[in-house]
C-alpha cells in the first residue's frame, strides 16, 4: 500500500469520532467549492488567454478559463460524497526509509550540496518532523486493518477492486469528470486504483454491521429527488474562430461537403475541443453561453447552425445527438441509492470501529512517545521558570 493510501486511511478519519466530524465538515466545504467549480469554463486554457469556447458561468461578467475540466457537483449533497473527497484532497506525506537509497547506514549521503553532504538520517529526521507521526499512525492503522481482515478470512479480488472503483466514478458523474478531478488533485487513475484496497477491505470488515431498509432507501429518494432527474441535454460539436469572415468560410466549405471533425481539427481554437474534431458532448441548459446553447438547441440532429456569436468568438455548430428530460422514479434508482447510504453508513462507523480495534492492541509508537516525553519537558521547564520567577 502507497503513503498516499495510508495518508488517505488518516485523512478519512479512522483514529476518532471527534476528527470524523472535522472531516465531515471539510468535505462539504470541498464538495460546495466543487458545485462552484462546476459552472466554471471547460475549456483547457489559462486565465491570460482572452478566448474561450462555448461553456461558461452564468453568473460571471465573462469566461473564465480552465487548466483541467472542475470537478463535478455531487448530485446531492449526501454524505456518500464525503469520503470522495477526503480520497481527492489527500495531502501526501513520504517517508524515506526504504529504497532507492539502498541498504547502507543512516550516514548514506542521499545528496551534496557544493560538496557538503546530506545524510539519509538527516532526510529521515527532516521527514519525520514534517509529517511522520501522521504517516506512522496511518500505517499502523493499516496494519490493524490488514489484521482484522486476515483474522476473518476477508480476500481481496480484482473483481472487488474494479467493483469498488466503478462505484466511484459512477457517483462521481461521466468518466471525463471523474479523470479531471484525480488530475486536479495529482492524482492518475492507478494512483486511484492502488489506494482502493484498504478501501475495500473497510467495506468488507463493516458491511455486515450495516442495515439499510426499504424504508431508509425511500426516504432518501423522496428528499433528493431531483437530484436523480435527468434533464433535456444536446450533444454538438463546434469550431471556434476568432472572425467572423473566417467562420463564414468555413461554414461555405461545409456545406460544400467538408467534413466537421476535420476541419475542427486544423480551425477551431478550442483547444478543449478541436483535438476531438469539436465535439462537446452531451450538455444541459445553462452550460454555455445563451446563444450558443439556444442555437444548439434548436437544431435539428446532423444540422449546421449559421454563424453563432459569443464572448468567446464565432462558432459554427452541429448537433449531433439529443436526450430528452426524464423523471427518475423510486425502482430505477434503488439499488444505487442503498449503494450509496450502505456506504455512508460504512464511514460512519469506521472512525468508533478502528478507535476499539486500536484500544484492544497492543501498540508501540516511539514517535509518539517521544513527542509525549518533549511535551512534558517543555511542561516541566515552563514550570520551573515561573517558579523560579516568583
Amino acid at each position: 500500500m502507497s503513503e498516499k493510501e495510508k495518508d488517505i486511511l488518516n485523512e478519512e478519519d479512522l483514529a476518532s469520532n471527534e476528527q470524523s466530524g472535522g472531516n465531515e465538515e471539510q468535505a462539504e466545504t470541498e464538495m460546495k467549492s466543487g458545485q462552484s467549480a462546476a459552472e466554471t469554463p471547460v475549456p483547457e486554457k489559462t486565465e491570460k488567454e482572452t478566448k474561450a469556447p462555448a461553456h461558461h458561468n452564468a453568473q460571471a461578467a465573462g469566461p473564465k478559463a480552465a487548466a483541467v475540466p472542475p470537478t463535478p457537483a455531487p448530485a446531492s449533497g449526501n454524505k456518500l460524497w464525503m469520503g470522495i473527497a477526503l480520497v481527492l484532497a489527500v495531502v501526501l506525506v513520504v517517508v524515506l526509509i526504504k529504497p532507492p537509497f539502498g541498504k547502507g547506514g543512516g550516514s548514506e549521503t542521499v545528496a551534496t550540496v557544493n560538496g557538503e553532504k546530506i545524510t539519509k538520517d538527516k532526510l529521515y529526521d527532516t521527514l519525520v518532523k514534517a509529517g511522520g507521526a501522521q504517516t506512522l499512525d496511518g500505517i499502523i492503522s493499516e496494519t490493524l486493518v490488514d489484521q482484522e481482515a486476515s483474522k476473518k478470512g476477508i480476500k481481496i479480488t480484482q473483481e472487488d477492486i474494479d467493483k469498488e472503483m466503478a462505484f466511484f466514478k459512477k457517483n462521481y458523474g461521466s468518466e471525463e469528470e471523474f479523470k479531471a478531478a484525480l488530475a486536479q488533485n495529482g492524482l492518475t487513475e492507478e494512483d486511484f486504483k492502488d489506494q482502493m484496497n484498504m478501501q475495500v477491505k473497510l467495506r468488507k470488515l463493516l458491511e455486515p454491521e450495516v442495515k439499510v431498509t426499504d424504508e431508509d432507501v425511500k426516504k432518501y429518494f423522496e428528499e433528493n429527488k431531483a437530484s436523480f432527474d435527468t434533464p433535456e441535454e444536446v450533444k454538438a460539436s463546434h469550431i471556434l474562430v476568432a472572425t467572423k469572415e473566417e467562420a463564414e468560410e468555413i461554414l461555405k466549405q461545409l456545406k460544400n461537403g467538408a467534413d466537421f471533425a476535420t476541419l475542427a481539427k486544423e480551425k477551431s481554437t478550442d483547444p478543449g475541443s478541436k483535438a476531438k474534431g469539436g465535439d462537446l458532448g452531451y450538455f444541459g441548459r445553462n452550460m454555455m453561453y445563451k446563444e450558443f446553447e439556444d442555437a444548439a438547441f434548436k437544431l435539428k440532429e446532423g444540422e449546421l447552425s449559421g454563424v453563432v456569436k459569443t464572448q468567446a468568438g464565432y462558432h459554427i455548430i452541429k448537433k449531433t445527438g439529443y436526450k430528452a428530460a426524464h423523471t427518475a422514479t423510486l425502482d430505477e434508482k434503488k439499488a444505487e441509492i442503498k449503494d450509496r447510504l450502505i456506504y455512508q453508513e460504512i464511514m460512519q462507523k469506521a472512525p468508533t470501529w478502528l478507535s476499539e480495534v486500536k484500544a484492544k492492541a497492543k501498540i508501540t509508537n516511539t514517535l509518539e512517545e517521544a513527542q509525549k516525553k518533549k511535551e512534558a519537558d517543555t511542561s516541566k521547564q515552563d514550570a520551573d521558570k515561573k517558579e523560579s520567577g516568583k
